[in-house]
């Protein structure tokens, strides 16, 4: 295929880890590939006559930490210069998340191929997304009320976990066990005082030997990672300190990939991350999901090709 211009809306560059983030993995293939890579990130973002421009930098990466990137250009550019757009930007999916997916849209007729696409993005909220397949997930209950979220502690012996609905990499969660003197407090913090919606989700055990990451490209498997929270910790995520260990897709796996598949890529969520523990999906991360790095490791493969070959399909169909 000849050379396209790959776009990433991401974090700033100089803060990723080269050794780990999977947004910089896939702009190391896309460079590998010949094409040309530039990012930009959701403050540059604007809207001025008739399309959605952006300051970009043109760069070149390699992993090497500390000089992982080289600037070769930096100039205000319109999004429909673009061949494919990564939309890549950490949660939280706040006001300003919401609104640069819908100005990336504003292209004028000329849109980059999206991954993932923005209507997807807003459709798809991590936390909630899997409660449409109430049959894969653990008991779940998304409240304010703190009588309500207090009655759903106390019936569940094991424990609760409670989460904010718009967190990410392990943040603000928390496990609690009926009769914990520090439970009303937590929730009030958590709710802000009755205010915020929450998560409350039933305790799995087997929490303890790890929460899965599986990839999802285009609505397959494409690898997994077993994240293993330290002793001392709950939350398995890497971001957290949880440990990646290699590991294999179980049939229940299997069938939670295919019950989603129609619903992701109806909506063009083609890179996917979803997590399980034991038989039960826990979420859908749709906006930055991470592994790739990891289970390209663990398992010698290369996730990330797959996701450049998805986006040089899509180029190829619309030509």
């Amino acid at each position: 295929m000849a050379a396209l211009t790959f776009g990433f809306l991401m974090d700033p560059l100089e803060t990723v880890r080269v050794d780990h983030d999977s947004t910089f993995a896939l702009m190391l293939e896309a460079q590998r590939r010949g094409h040309q890579v530039r990012y930009f990130e959701q403050p540059w973002l604007r809207f001025s006559g008739s399309c959605a421009e952006s300051r970009m930098r043109t760069v070149t990466v390699r992993r090497e930490p500390g000089r992982h990137f080289d600037i070769l250009d930096e100039q205000v550019r319109p999004l429909s210069s673009l061949d494919v757009l990564f939309l890549r930007k950490d949660p939280p999916v706040d006001a300003d998340f919401l609104q640069a997916t819908q100005l990336v849209e504003l292209c004028n007729g000329r849109e980059p191929i999206f991954l993932n696409n923005p209507t997807g993005i807003r459709d798809a909220n991590e936390k909630l997304f899997g409660l449409r397949f109430p049959e894969l997930m653990p008991e779940t209950l998304i409240a304010r009320d703190l009588t309500a979220l207090a009655q759903f502690i106390a019936r569940n012996p094991q424990g609760t976990i409670i989460k904010p609905v718009e967190g990410f990499g392990g943040q603000g969660i928390v496990f609690l066990q009926p009769g914990d003197r520090n439970m009303r407090s937590l929730l009030e913090i958590s709710t802000l005082g009755g205010r915020k919606a929450i998560v409350a989700q039933a305790y799995l055990p087997e929490s303890r030997q790890g929460d899965k990451r599986i990839i999802l490209v285009d609505g397959e498997p494409c690898g997994a990672v077993l994240r293993v929270p330290a002793h001392d910790d709950h939350r398995g995520n890497m971001a957290a300190g949880g440990t990646p260990v290699k590991t294999q897709l179980t049939a229940r796996e299997l069938e939670i990939c295919a019950r989603l598949k129609p619903s992701l890529q109806e909506r063009g969520l083609y890179l996917v991350g979803i997590d399980v523990i034991g038989d039960w999906l826990t979420e859908v991360n749709v906006t930055s999901p991470t592994g790739i790095v990891e289970i390209d490791k663990l398992d010698n493969t290369n996730v990330e090709a797959k996701v450049i070959d998805v986006a040089e399909r899509l180029v190829g169909q619309r030509r």
